[in-house]
């Protein structure tokens, strides 16, 4: 899990992620087996390197260091107040 704390909207919050970049398509480009339903790690290919979405000029991050992407198109991670508990999203 990545987590670094961060200001959100004038808000100290913490974002997390599971860490698995790599898998990351962005919640604009993800495959879909419904309209609601993303589509398991295991019934995607590697997502691409560039999906071809930006968040306040930040893309996807090749280094494992969130961003503005991550915080607005990741569907890995999510964003919670300072003593909420951390539950990421199962994508596995």
């Amino acid at each position: 899990m990545i987590r670094t704390d961060i200001v959100f909207l004038g808000k100290s919050c913490v974002m997390a992620c599971d860490g698995k970049c790599e898998k990351a398509w962005g919640i604009n480009s993800r495959p879909r087996l419904s309209n609601d339903d993303y589509a398991l790690d295991s019934e995607t290919d590697m997502a691409p390197v560039n999906p071809g979405t930006y968040e306040g000029g930040d893309g996807k991050p090749t280094n494992k260091q969130h961003n503005k992407w991550c915080a607005r198109e990741c569907e890995r991670s999510s964003i919670f107040g300072p003593n909420e508990p951390i539950i990421l999203p199962n994508l596995s």
